[in-house]
C-alpha cells in the first residue's frame, strides 16, 4: 500500500510530469463523447485518450450498432473508442485511418460491464478518471463496504488507483481478491488472518502481485521487447526501494508518451502527491507486467 519515502516528493512530481509530448486533444474533439458503465461518470465528458501515430496498415476498426460506438484497434489491440456517428473532430484524428474494408460489426469479446467497450480500453478509460479526479496521496487504515468498496474518492494510494481503474471495468478487485484468498490461502503466505481482511488486502502492493499472477496474463517487464511490447492498461509493478525484495509500488501504462517514446505511468506515487501521469520508466524498475487475458 505504502511506498515510504521513495526517490521524491512534490518537487519531483513536478519535475517528471513535465516535457510531455503527445498532448491529448491537441487535435479533434475535447472528449472521447461516449457513454461508459464505470467510476465517475461526471468525469466521462473530461475523458480524452491518444490516438498513436501509426499507418492504416495497422489499424482496424469494430462497430457495435448496438450501442453504436466504434473501436479502433492498433496492431490488434483495442486503443479508442468514438461514438458510431463520427464527429467533425473524429473525423479530423482519423483521417484515412479507417478502412471500411476493415471494419467489422460486432460486439467486444471480453466486456465485463457490458458498455461495449473492450476491458482493456475500459481500464485505462478508467485510470484517466483518476487522473482527473487527481485525489490526494493519503495513507492509513479505513474501513470500506464490501463488496465494490473504496475509500473516499478525494484519498487514495497506487493500489486505489488500479482498483479504481479495473473497476471501471466492471471488475472488482476486492471481491476477486478476497474470495480467492479463501480459495487458496496458500498462495498468500503474507495473509496472517485467516480468510484475510477485504478492507485492506486489494490495498497492499505484496498481496495483490499473487492474485495477478493467478488470474491475469504476464508480460515481459522488459520496455523494448519487440515481441511482447507495452500496452495502454497494462498494470505494472515497480521496485522503488532496490535495496529490499520484491515490488513495492503499482501503476496503469498510460496512452502518453515522454519525449523517448515511453508511456507515462498512471499512479499515485507518494506522501504529497495526487494521482497522475507521470514519467517513471527511465528511471523506476519494472519487475512485473500484467494485462487481463484475451
Amino acid at each position: 500500500m505504502t511506498t515510504g519515502a521513495r526517490v521524491g516528493s512534490r518537487i519531483l512530481f513536478a519535475a517528471i510530469t513535465l516535457g510531455v509530448s503527445g498532448i491529448c486533444a491537441a487535435r479533434g474533439e475535447v472528449c472521447l463523447g461516449v457513454a461508459d458503465t464505470g467510476i465517475w461518470s461526471d468525469l466521462d465528458p473530461q475523458v480524452q485518450i491518444a490516438l498513436p501515430a501509426v499507418t492504416a496498415e495497422r489499424v482496424t476498426a469494430t462497430v457495435d450498432t448496438d450501442r453504436k460506438l466504434l473501436i479502433v484497434w492498433v496492431d490488434g489491440f483495442p486503443r479508442k473508442v468514438y461514438p458510431q456517428e463520427l464527429r467533425p473532430g473524429d473525423k479530423e484524428e482519423l483521417g484515412a485511418l479507417v478502412d471500411p474494408a476493415r471494419t467489422a460489426r460486432l460486439t467486444a469479446k471480453r466486456d465485463a460491464d457490458k458498455d461495449g467497450i473492450p476491458d482493456p480500453l475500459d481500464i485505462l478509460i478508467g485510470a484517466k478518471k483518476t487522473v482527473l479526479n487527481a485525489d490526494d496521496y493519503t495513507e492509513g487504515y479505513v474501513s470500506i463496504p464490501y463488496p465494490n468498496g473504496d475509500v473516499p474518492r478525494e484519498m487514495g494510494v497506487c493500489t486505489d488507483v488500479i482498483v479504481r481503474a479495473v473497476r471501471n471495468a466492471g471488475i472488482d478487485l476486492q471481491k476477486a481478491l478476497h474470495e480467492d484468498i479463501l480459495r487458496a490461502p496458500k498462495a498468500y503466505p503474507m495473509i496472517k488472518k485467516r480468510g484475510g481482511n477485504p478492507n485492506i488486502d486489494h490495498r497492499r502492493v505484496g498481496t495483490l502481485l499473487p492474485y495477478f499472477k493467478r488470474h491475469w496474463e504476464q508480460h515481459s517487464a522488459r520496455l523494448d521487447d519487440p515481441a511482447d511490447p507495452l500496452r495502454p492498461g497494462d498494470v505494472i509493478f515497480m521496485d522503488t526501494f532496490p535495496s529490499r525484495s520484491g515490488p513495492d509500488h503499482i501503476g496503469i501504462l498510460s496512452d502518453r508518451l515522454d519525449d523517448r517514446g515511453l508511456p507515462l505511468v498512471i499512479n499515485n506515487w507518494t506522501n504529497g502527491t495526487q494521482t497522475a501521469e507521470m514519467d517513471l520508466l527511465t528511471f523506476v524498475p519494472v519487475l512485473y507486467r500484467f494485462r487481463l487475458p484475451p
